[in-house]
């Protein structure tokens, strides 16, 4: 039987131009190539990813043709990796899927069971895809935070890219862990309200951080620092953090330069630790899910998400590049 999905691919126009065209239709099982465990997906997301790939932004899709969505919810229809029976909920993030691996902006995946980790009974599929790899991605910096021995009561921890996937879910998970959180956002007027009721208790405008590369070392203001935004947004906080303090980097909303200096590393002792959700190995994705099962709010969760039809994927992606989208948008495929 068929079954719906979104699906990249490359074509050329009457010039001779490459283009990349992303449709929602009917395919056969066939295309889904490897993988030993079929799952029946309940819901996706659209993270900024996603969104590029659903544009045409470059650097995302890597084999061709695709099925976008690096977020997978759903149940097991069967596998033979001898870890999972029909039935079981299953989730899975980032592993490659909507860049070099058919993802989950579809009704049916196919996937390695041995990646595959079980949906906490605390969330629905809907929580779990809202969750997604945004909040995996949360949950990997506090780990990393927790780890470098930051504790409450420390100092204010700075959270940039505040009002988006990554920035809500970890304002919401440190705030839950009693830290003192700073929100950055350029959407101050709109969002501090929406920030504040998440946990923070101060919001910062990101135009202090972005317009420009500020001095090597600045005055000293945070005792770490989650940063979604890179470029001179990271430099500044860099440059801000206090003497052995932490700061992890997990995106590049604002671009992957990074117009800094070693002086805060060489005389302050700051930790710059990369974040990666894409190829996390098993353990600690276990320990992540496992963890965000017992610290986040599910009714926040539950206020930060809207639900999508799989058709209005498209119309998503381009409101995530508008920096539009508040907190998570969940595609529930079955619509």
């Amino acid at each position: 039987m068929t079954f719906r999905a979104w699906w990249i691919e490359k074509t050329e126009d009457a010039e001779g131009t490459t283009q990349q065209t992303a449709s929602l239709t009917d395919l056969e099982p066939d295309v889904l190539r490897s993988g030993d465990t079929w799952v029946d997906l309940a819901a996706s997301s659209v993270n900024f990813k996603d969104a590029l790939a659903l544009t045409g932004g470059a650097g995302i899709v890597r084999e061709w043709p695709l099925i976008p969505g690096i977020d997978v919810v759903g149940t097991v229809r069967s596998s033979d990796s001898g870890l999972w029976t029909p039935g079981e909920h299953v989730l899975l993030n980032g592993a490659g899927l909507g860049e070099s691996r058919h993802g989950g902006l579809a009704e049916v995946a196919r996937v390695d069971g041995e990646q595959l980790v079980r949906v906490p009974q605390r969330f629905t599929p809907t929580q779990a895809a809202a969750i997604g790899t945004a909040g995996f991605t949360a949950m990997l910096a506090v780990l990393a935070i927790e780890k470098h021995g930051v504790e409450p009561g420390d100092g204010p921890i700075l959270v940039t890219g505040a009002a988006g996937g990554v920035g809500s879910v970890t304002i919401a998970l440190l705030a839950h862990l009693g830290y003192d959180v700073v929100a950055s956002t350029g959407r101050g007027e709109s969002e501090s309200d929406y920030l504040r009721h998440l946990g923070a208790t101060d919001i910062v405008d990101r135009h202090e951080l972005s317009d420009e590369a500020g001095k090597p070392l600045q005055k000293q203001r945070w005792t770490a620092v989650a940063d979604a935004v890179g470029s001179t947004t990271l430099a500044n906080a860099l440059a801000q953090t206090q003497y052995g303090g932490i700061v992890t980097a997990c995106g590049l909303a604002q671009g992957a330069d990074l117009p800094a200096t070693v002086v805060p590393f060489i005389l302050r002792g700051v930790t710059l630790a990369g974040v990666n959700s894409v190829d996390a190995p098993h353990e600690l994705r276990e320990e992540a899910w496992t963890r965000l099962a017992q610290n986040l709010d599910i009714d926040l969760l539950d206020e930060m998400t809207e639900v999508y039809a799989l058709a209005d994927a498209r119309s998503v992606a381009d409101q995530v590049l508008a920096g539009s989208v508040r907190g998570r948008a969940v595609i529930d495929v079955t619509q």
